[in-house]
C-alpha cells in the first residue's frame, strides 16, 4: 500500500474510531463515567473522524477541496487540543479551587440554551478535575491531546505526500 492523500486519510479515521472505540471501552467496561468535557473530547474526535473518511472516501483531486477539508479537520482537532487543555489545567487545580460539581450534560442539554451548555462545560466542573484513570503518569486529558496532536500531523503528511 502506498502512502498517499487517501490512505493516510485513511488511517486517521482508522485511529479516530480506535480513539471513540477505546472510550466506550473505558466507559461501558471499566465503568470509567465521562464528564461533560470528555464528551466534547469524544465529539472532536467523531468530526475529525468524519472529515478524514471524507477525505479518504472522496480523495479531491482539487487542492482546494483538499485544503478545505484538512482545514475543517485542523479546526476540529485544534478545539480538542483546546478541550484537552482545558481538562488539564481544571485536573491540576488546588483542591480548594477547584469548581464545584455541576448538572449532567444530559440534564443541561434539556433545560439550558445550547450556548449556555457550552459555557458551563468549558467553566468546568468538580467532576473534570477528577483524575480517575492513568497511564505513564499522565491522565486522559493528556494522551487526548498527544492524539489530537497526532492527528493534526498526519494532515501535514498527507498534505506533503500530495504534492
Amino acid at each position: 500500500m502506498t502512502l498517499n492523500y487517501r490512505t493516510i486519510n485513511l488511517a486517521g479515521f482508522a485511529a479516530c474510531f480506535l480513539l471513540i472505540a477505546s472510550a466506550l471501552v473505558m466507559q461501558h467496561v471499566f465503568e470509567l463515567e465521562p464528564c461533560p468535557l470528555c464528551i466534547f473530547q469524544r465529539i472532536s474526535f467523531m468530526v475529525a473522524g468524519a472529515l478524514f473518511l471524507a477525505g479518504a472516501v472522496f480523495n479531491p483531486s482539487c487542492s482546494r477541496l483538499k485544503a478545505a477539508i484538512s482545514g475543517l479537520n485542523l479546526l476540529a482537532l485544534a478545539a480538542g487540543i483546546g478541550l484537552a487543555l482545558r481538562h488539564i489545567w481544571l485536573q491540576n487545580l488546588p483542591p480548594s479551587e477547584v469548581p464545584s460539581c455541576g448538572p449532567g450534560l444530559d440534564y443541561m442539554l434539556e433545560v439550558l440554551p445550547f450556548t449556555s451548555v457550552i459555557n458551563q462545560v468549558l467553566s468546568g466542573s468538580g467532576e473534570c478535575a477528577e483524575v480517575s484513570w492513568t497511564f505513564l503518569g499522565l491522565s486522559i486529558p493528556w494522551w487526548t491531546m498527544f492524539a489530537y496532536i497526532g492527528l493534526a500531523g498526519l494532515i501535514f503528511l498527507a498534505h506533503r505526500k500530495a504534492r
